[in-house]
């Protein structure tokens, strides 16, 4: 495949954000537009640095590592956690969990009350204070583009949906065991080993070497 790097103008944000692991959707116009106008270009060129180039039907980019080593980390497995608690929270208070998590918003102050009604799984996530909760959380899921914050008021985005999907299963797992009248235990709420849910926290190479490894590599493959 021939690279038109002219054409990829937004090649350095667009790989520098997806490289962190943010997820790439409307609200950042310029760069979704040229993910979905150069599709195949940008697929070919990360595959070479051994990411596939993922797009979600639903309106969002992400990566997913290609190498087996890679793990469900620390983090992917808090925002996991988290996106449950909210969908028990939320069907408790009779809130409709969909309508919250797809393009809703909670609000700061709601936080607290959040953490001491659900203080055991969220020892799980090893979260203990409200700032905890804001810091290895909300802000993890607005840095990653899971959501957006304002004046105190957290609006999830599209990219909810992969945490949402899992979670929503777990859920229908449990209503089955329990018209069933099932004696089996529940499907616990820890949610681990889910390979479709990768967050990058570290990596040794650099943003600027992976890159110039990859155009590199790719250039070789159609001299």
């Amino acid at each position: 495949m021939n690279l038109d790097l002219s054409e990829m103008s937004q090649l350095a944000p667009i790989f520098r954000e997806l490289y962190k692991g943010f997820h790439i959707s409307r609200r950042d116009p310029e760069l979704y537009a040229q993910l979905s106008n150069l599709q195949d270009q940008y697929r070919g060129l990360f595959r070479a640095l051994g990411f596939e180039l993922v797009c979600d039907t639903r309106g969002f980019y992400y990566f997913v590592p290609e190498q087996a080593a890679a793990q469900v980390n620390k983090t992917a497995q808090r925002l996991s956690l988290f996106t449950f608690i909210l969908v028990e929270h939320l069907a408790d208070q009779g809130r409709d969990p969909m309508a919250v998590l797809d393009g809703g918003s909670i609000g700061r102050d709601e936080l607290p009350s959040l953490l001491e009604k659900y203080r055991d799984l969220f020892l799980q996530a090893e979260v203990q204070t409200p700032e905890e909760l804001e810091e290895k959380i909300m802000r993890r899921m607005t840095q990653l583009g899971f959501a957006g914050e304002e004046n105190g008021v957290f609006r999830f985005l599209p990219p909810m949906h992969r945490f949402l999907d899992v979670c929503l299963s777990v859920q229908q797992d449990r209503n089955l065991a329990a018209s069933l009248h099932s004696d089996l235990p529940l499907p616990t709420p820890v949610l681990v080993d889910d390979d479709d849910i990768i967050v990058i926290d570290d990596a040794d190479e650099s943003e600027e070497e992976a890159l110039a490894r990859a155009i590199a590599e790719e250039q070789e493959i159609d001299a």
